[in-house]
C-alpha cells in the first residue's frame, strides 16, 4: 500500500545526497517537521521548497514513477479505437494524456486539495471504455486488423477511429459532471459513509482481472522477451531495490564527493524496459527475429512499427477538440459513471495516505471536496483534450512520498510543468509507441498483478475470519467474472425490446468492477455486520497519528493568493462546502482540545484506495 512507506534504512532514502548538510545550520523552515525526533519525519513538508537542483531531480522522478501507467493507458486504448496499426496516433494520444495530466496536476495543487499529488489516467475509466468498445456496433472492421490493409492517411480509416474516440471523449465529459457536482456539493463525504473495504476491494481488483485477455495477448507475442522484461522488473524492484550506485555529487560542505543514488528503487520499471528493448534491438539487427509478420516473435522486432518517430513533428501542441466535435453515447456515459464513482473512492483514500506522508493535517472536509471537484474539472479537460481517458490521484507517486521524505508540493508542482513539456514534445511520444509488443506484455504482468493485490489489500481492516466477509467478496468477485463473461459471448441475450436500454445494460453488465462493485455495495450494506467486522471503524476514524508531523494548521489547505482571506469577511462562505472558512475550523480545533489523546499506535490507519498503484 502506498501508506505502508515509511520504513527505517535504505528503503526509505531513495538517495542520499547529503540533503540536511545546507539546512541544518539554517533557521527553521517555518514547519514543526524539522523539531521532531522521530526518523520517519519527512525531510521537507508541503509547504516547503528544497532547492532548486532536488526540486528539478524529485520531479523527473516523479514523472519517471508514472510513466508505466501514463503510457500504457493509451497503448492499451488503441486496440478497442482500431489503431494497433497507426503508431503515429498512438504518439499524440501519449503526447494529449502527458500534457493534459500535468496540466490537471497543476491545478488540483494550486486550486484543488493543495497536497503534493500527481495527477494522470486512470484505470477506472479504461475497463467501461473497452467494454464500451467492444459492443458489436463499435467493434473494429476486420480491415483495420491487418496492416497491409490499412492506409493511416485514408479518410475512410481517420473516420474509423475519430468517430469512436469522439464518442468516449463525449461519454466521459457528461460523466465528469456526476464527480463535480459531488465534489463542489460536499456530498463525497455523505456518499463514503456507505462504501466500505468490502466494495472497494472487489472494485479495485476487478480493474486489473478484467484486462488479463488483452495482457496474454500481447505476451503471447513472444514469451521469452516478455519473461526478460518482467524477470529484470522483479529483479531491479524486489531484489537490487536497497543496493545503492555511486555517483559523483556535489554540495557546499562536501565539495565534490561520491553520493548514494538508489537507482533501481526509483525506476525499476523503465530500466527493464530499456534492457528488454535493446536486447529486442541487437535480436533485430542481427536477424535473429523473423521479418515475416505471419511466423511468431515478428512483434518482437523493433523496426515493426516503421518510421514513426521520422513522421513525429519535433513539437506538437494539444488542445480540445483537436480530434472534432464529440459525440455522446448513453451507454458509454452511464459506463463511465461506474469508473468514476471507483476513481472518487480511490482519491479520497489518496489524500490522507498522501498528507500523512508529507508532514500535513489530515485534510478536512473542504479539502477534500476541492480535490474530487477539481478531479471531475481534469476528467472534463482530458476528455475535450481526446485522451480517451479522464484523470485521477496516482497512488504510485503517493508511495515514492513515503520514500523519499520529500513532501513538498513544490516538487510536484515542477513535476507538472515537466509532463507539459514532455507532451509538447512529438518525438517522445513516438518513442514510447516504438517499443515492441510483448516487452509491454511483460510489464502489464507486473503492473495489473499490483493493481489486482493492491485492491485485496483493502481487506486488511476487515475481518476476514468472519463468514459474512468471506461471502460478500467471494460472491462479488466470482459473480464479476462470470457475469461479463457470459455476455460477451452471448450478446443477444440482452433484448428488452428498447435500443438504448440494451446498450446500457451490456456495458454496465460487461464491466467487470461495476459488477464487482454493486454486488459488494449491495450485499456490505444490507446483511447484518458491525462496524469493526466490515472494516468501517478503521475507516471512519481519523487517524491522530496523521497530525504529529503537521506543517502547520489547516491553513495548508488555504486557497492561494490571499483569496482565503479576502473570503473570511463574508459570511456567505461558511455555506460553501469547498471553501476554507476560518470560524468553522477555530470551531474544529476548541473540539479537538476537548477530544482525549490516545497512543497514535492504537489508532486503525485509514486504508489507502489504490487502482494505479505500482509500488515497487
Amino acid at each position: 500500500m502506498a501508506s505502508g512507506n515509511g520504513s527505517n534504512g535504505p528503503n526509505s532514502l531513495v538517495f542520499d545526497m547529503d540533503v540536511n548538510d545546507e539546512q541544518r545550520g539554517k533557521e527553521s523552515r517555518g514547519s514543526s517537521c524539522e523539531t521532531e525526533e522521530d526518523v520517519n519525519k519527512p525531510t521537507y513538508c508541503v509547504t516547503d521548497v528544497p532547492p532548486w537542483y532536488l526540486c528539478i531531480f524529485l520531479a523527473i522522478q516523479h514523472y519517471l514513477t508514472s510513466f508505466g501507467a501514463m503510457t500504457s493507458i493509451p497503448l492499451i486504448l488503441s486496440e478497442g479505437l482500431c489503431l494497433q496499426h497507426d503508431s503515429l496516433t498512438q504518439s499524440q494520444l501519449i503526447n494529449t494524456i502527458f500534457f493534459s495530466s500535468g496540466l490537471i496536476t497543476l491545478l488540483q495543487v494550486t486550486f484543488g486539495v493543495r497536497l503534493p499529488i500527481l495527477q494522470g489516467g486512470t484505470f477506472a475509466l479504461l475497463t467501461p471504455s473497452m467494454a464500451m468498445l467492444s459492443m458489436p456496433e463499435w467493434k473494429c472492421p476486420a480491415w483495420t486488423q491487418n496492416a497491409s490493409l490499412v492506409n493511416t492517411s485514408s479518410p475512410l480509416f481517420i473516420e474509423v477511429w475519430q468517430t469512436r474516440i469522439r464518442t468516449l471523449q463525449g461519454s466521459i465529459m457528461v460523466a465528469s459532471l456526476l464527480q463535480i457536482l459531488i465534489g463542489f456539493s460536499g456530498l463525497i463525504g455523505f456518499l463514503m459513509r456507505f462504501v466500505g473495504p468490502l466494495t472497494i476491494a472487489p472494485t479495485v481488483s476487478l480493474i486489473g482481472l478484467s484486462l488479463y485477455d488483452s495482457v496474454g495477448a500481447k505476451v503471447g507475442s513472444h514469451w521469452g522477451i516478455s519473461a526478460l522484461t518482467t524477470v529484470l522488473i522483479i529483479l531491479f524492484s524486489q531484489y537490487l531495490r536497497c543496493i545503492p550506485i555511486p555517483v559523483p555529487a556535489y554540495s557546499r560542505a562536501k565539495k565534490l564527493h561520491t553520493s548514494k543514488l538508489y537507482i533501481f528503487q526509483i525506476m525499476p520499471i523503465l530500466l527493464g524496459i530499456a534492457v528488454s528493448w535493446f536486447v529486442c534491438y541487437l535480436l533485430t539487427i542481427s536477424d535473429v527475429l523473423p521479418s515475416d509478420p505471419a511466423q511468431y516473435g515478428h512483434l518482437a522486432r523493433t523496426d515493426v512499427k516503421g518510421d514513426v518517430l521520422n513522421q513525429a513533428s519535433w513539437f506538437t501542441l494539444p488542445y480540445p477538440g483537436q480530434w472534432g466535435m464529440p459525440a455522446v453515447s448513453l451507454a458509454g456515459v452511464f459506463g463511465m459513471m461506474a469508473g468514476i464513482v471507483c476513481s472518487m473512492a480511490e482519491s479520497v483514500g489518496d489524500y490522507h495516505a498522501c498528507a500523512r506522508l508529507s508532514g500535513a493535517p489530515p485534510p478536512p472536509k473542504h479539502a477534500i471536496s476541492r480535490g474530487i471537484g477539481v478531479e471531475g474539472l481534469g476528467s472534463l479537460l482530458a476528455g475535450a483534450f481526446g485522451t480517451g481517458n479522464g484523470t485521477t490521484s496516482f497512488s504510485e507517486n503517493v508511495a515514492a512520498l513515503g520514500i523519499t521524505k520529500v513532501g513538498s508540493r513544490t516538487v510536484i508542482l515542477v513535476s507538472g510543468v515537466f509532463m507539459i513539456l514532455m507532451g509538447v514534445l512529438g518525438k517522445i511520444g513516438a518513442i514510447f509507441t516504438t517499443i515492441p509488443t510483448p516487452v509491454m506484455g511483460g510489464m502489464f504482468l507486473i503492473m495489473f498483478g499490483v493493481i489486482t493485490a493492491a485492491g485485496i489489500s483493502n481487506l486488511q481492516s476487515t475481518d476476514m475470519n468472519s463468514s459474512r466477509n468471506i461471502f460478500v467478496f467471494g460472491f462479488s468477485m466470482f459473480s464479476a467474472l462470470v457475469i461479463p463473461n457470459f455476455l460477451m459471448k452471448n450478446p443477444d441475450v440482452l433484448q428488452t425490446g428498447v435500443k438504448e436500454v440494451d446498450q446500457v445494460l451490456r456495458i454496465l453488465l460487461t464491466t467487470n468492477m461495476f459488477v464487482g462493485g454493486v454486488l459488494g455495495f449491495f450485499l456490505d450494506n444490507t446483511i447484518p455486520g458491525t462496524k469493526r467486522e466490515r472494516g468501517l471503524l478503521a475507516w471512519g476514524k481519523a487517524d491522530l497519528e496523521d497530525s504529529i508531523y503537521a506543517a502547520g494548521a489547516e491553513e495548508v489547505y488555504d486557497l492561494p493568493f490571499g483569496i482565503t482571506s479576502r473570503l473570511s469577511s463574508q459570511p456567505w462562505v461558511r455555506y460553501v462546502p469547498f471553501c476554507p472558512w476560518r470560524g468553522n475550523r477555530s470551531n474544529d480545533r476548541s473540539a479537538d482540545d476537548k477530544t482525549p489523546q490516545g497512543r497514535g499506535s492504537e489508532q486503525p490507519l485509514r486504508s489507502t484506495v489504490v487502482t494505479d498503484e505500482l509500488d515497487l
